[in-house]
């Protein structure tokens, strides 16, 4: 299947320089950069603490099963506090202005058990520039028994989504763990990457090196320095895991698949008739934007359209760009989805799910 789709970039040009004029003037005006700065530190600090942490006290010993089992779950919240507010950011070059800073902090996926490498691919390639397009975005692409585009193919058990889906949602970080090397291959079959076959072989052997140390250190340690059994130790890491993957996969799914963004098919020539500034409007959707610690938490992917607007620059910025956002969109009467609460956009995913495991097409060409 080609994932390569073109847009119009000639269009909406006015609403465009309006947007960007103004964004550049918030931080010209207000002497500020537009990459990370103290508070994200400090965030940083707390994410990896949330993560590591734990971890050391459960190596350390002395705590009864119980206790360990909750400190499993702390690495969870921690892992997945990481993803959304540290590599996120720096894996989209917007942690620092220094290059160098970025790559070390995106490395941060690596101590998660996933790859930077596919991560890039997915997200920056497949899912910022084809946002909700069956076929070339992956997050839509129906998965296992889950089907979260009108354009997938619709069976029986689909039925049932909204009552299954949330179990299988807590398989989403384990499956970037266990997956990664078989992605690899397959966006390369794809040709979705198309690096030499010296530097593939090489970054190959880097994520199998990436795989053992991982494993090593999440199963060998605990095992050799605490009293807990090897099925305990197994139980504590899925448990991280699961939890983990609840939390990113409601997150990125209550921004995408809810009542307001559009799922996009491009024509025959796999062209869409319509801007990319304009395709991001129509893909996505803001919530709980007054909750300060949703958003300190989730890295502001609760602002998902300020965030595929911008995405370079770092999330602490994005209360303020909002604003921005907002006007300018009400102004040139352009399309913003917002929820108001984590509720309201919780609810609305789950009917969308419901819907999707019952409509056979609801698609905006």
């Amino acid at each position: 299947m080609d994932y390569r789709i073109t847009f119009n970039q000639h269009l909406d040009a006015e609403f465009t320089h309006a947007l960007k004029g103004r964004a550049d003037a918030y931080f010209r005006d207000n002497g500020i950069s537009r990459y990370g700065n103290r508070i994200m530190h400090l965030k940083s600090a707390a994410m990896l603490a949330m993560y590591i942490l734990p971890f050391v006290g459960i190596v350390a010993g002395g705590f009864p099963v119980w206790l360990c089992m909750v400190m499993y779950a702390i690495m969870g919240v921690g892992l997945a506090g990481i993803g959304m507010s540290v590599m996120h950011d720096a894996n989209h070059y917007a942690y620092s202005d220094n290059p160098e800073v970025n790559r070390i902090m995106g490395m941060m996926i690596f101590i998660l058990g996933a790859d930077a490498y596919n991560w890039k691919i997915k997200h920056n390639k497949l899912h910022h520039v084809y946002t909700n397009i069956y076929g070339s975005d992956e997050d839509i692409n129906s998965r296992a028994i889950l089907r979260f585009a009108y354009a997938a193919p619709l069976r029986r058990y689909h039925r049932y989504q909204h009552i299954y889906g949330w179990f299988l949602y807590a398989l989403m970080s384990i499956s970037m763990v266990v997956g990664d090397v078989r992605k690899r291959k397959e966006y390369r079959e794809r040709g979705v990457t198309n690096i030499s076959q010296h530097i593939f072989d090489r970054s190959m052997r880097w994520l199998i090196l990436s795989k053992i140390l991982y494993f090593g250190i999440i199963f060998g340690f605990p095992l050799l320095f605490s009293p807990l059994t090897w099925y305990q130790v197994v139980l504590g890491f899925l448990l991280m895991h699961l939890v983990s993957g609840v939390i990113m996969s409601l997150i990125f799914q209550m921004a995408h698949v809810v009542d307001g963004p559009e799922q996009t098919l491009p024509d025959a020539e796999r062209h869409v008739e319509r801007s990319m500034v304009l395709h991001q409007l129509r893909s996505a959707a803001d919530f709980s934007k007054s909750n300060r610690l949703i958003t300190w938490y989730v890295g502001g992917l609760n602002y998902q359209v300020e965030h595929h607007l911008f995405p370079r620059v770092c999330h602490v910025h994005y209360p303020a760009l909002s604003a921005i956002v907002e006007a300018t969109t009400r102004e040139f009467g352009m399309p913003y989805y917002v929820y108001n609460t984590f509720g309201e956009a919780f609810r609305s995913h789950y009917r969308t799910l419901k819907r999707l495991g019952r409509e056979k097409i609801r698609n905006s060409f």
